[in-house]
C-alpha cells in the first residue's frame, strides 16, 4: 500500500506536523478557502483531513477526524491508513513538507551560520530540507516525539 497523500486543512495544524514526522507527504492548507482545499486535494490526489463535515461531503476523498484531541487524531488517521509508518523518520520538513536530505556542515562553516545550534552535538545525523533549508537532528526532543509516537500508536493508550 502506498504511503497516503494529505491535505491538512487550518483546524488540524498541529496533527499536519505530526504527520509529516511520521514521513507522510502532508500539505497544510493554512488560509485557504474551502473551495481551494478541495481543488488542490482533487488536482494533487491527496486526501483532505478535517473536522469539518461540509468540507469532508465536498472533498473527493476526506477523513473526518471525530476528536479534537491531537493523540486521538493521530489513531485515527493510522486506522485509515494503516501502511503509515508510526515511528519517527526524517523525511519530511515540518515547517514546508519538502524532503529532508542528509546535511554535513563544512567544517571551515562559521559556527551558527548554518542556524545550527550548540545542542547539535558532534556525530549526530543532521538533515536540511531541501526546500526552506530548515535544520533537523536528532536530539532530547527527538525522544519525547518517538514516546508520544509509539504511546499513540497503542490504541488502549491514554498518552
Amino acid at each position: 500500500m502506498a504511503a497516503p497523500r494529505l491535505l491538512a486543512d487550518e483546524m488540524v495544524g498541529r496533527l499536519a506536523r505530526y504527520l509529516r514526522m511520521m514521513g507522510a507527504d502532508t500539505v497544510y492548507a493554512r488560509g485557504w478557502t474551502d473551495d481551494e482545499i478541495v481543488r488542490r486535494a482533487a488536482e494533487e490526489g491527496r486526501t483532505v483531513v478535517t473536522r469539518d463535515r461540509a468540507l469532508a461531503r465536498r472533498a473527493g476523498s476526506a477523513l473526518l477526524l471525530s476528536s479534537p484531541r491531537l493523540e486521538d487524531q493521530v489513531r485515527e488517521v493510522r486506522s485509515a491508513f494503516p501502511a503509515l509508518d508510526p515511528n519517527l523518520r526524517f523525511d519530511r520538513c515540518t515547517v514546508c513538507n519538502g524532503r529532508l536530505q542528509p546535511y554535513a556542515p563544512s567544517p571551515v562553516e562559521p559556527a551558527g551560520r548554518t542556524g545550527e545550534t550548540d545542542l547539535a552535538r558532534p556525530g549526530v545525523a543532521r538533515f536540511r530540507c531541501a526546500e526552506c533549508g530548515h535544520l533537523y537532528w536528532e536530539g532530547s526532543h527527538t525522544e519525547a516525539i518517538r514516546r508520544r509516537l509509539r504511546a499513540w500508536g497503542d490504541p488502549g493508550a491514554n498518552a
